[in-house]
């Protein structure tokens, strides 16, 4: 979860980050998805970790349009 977590760049919902505190949905509306894989390696970034894999999902929207909370 860190790893996914580290390479969204942006604020949402209870995943917030001081360095990106706004939401952006045209460029994160996807899933983030992390995968066990042995034969993944590490590309030297911060965020890359041996073994895991990224990938991401396109969001389907149903019934909900996405939308900032407002508290």
């Amino acid at each position: 979860m860190t790893v996914a977590a580290l390479h969204r760049e942006e604020s949402r919902g209870g995943h917030f980050r001081e360095d990106f505190p706004d939401r952006d949905d045209e460029k994160f509306m996807k899933h983030s998805m992390a995968y066990k894989d042995d034969h993944a390696s590490a590309d030297g970034s911060a965020e890359a970790i041996a073994g895991i894999r990224l990938a991401t999902k396109p969001v389907v929207f149903t019934r909900y349009e996405p939308m900032v909370r407002k508290y």
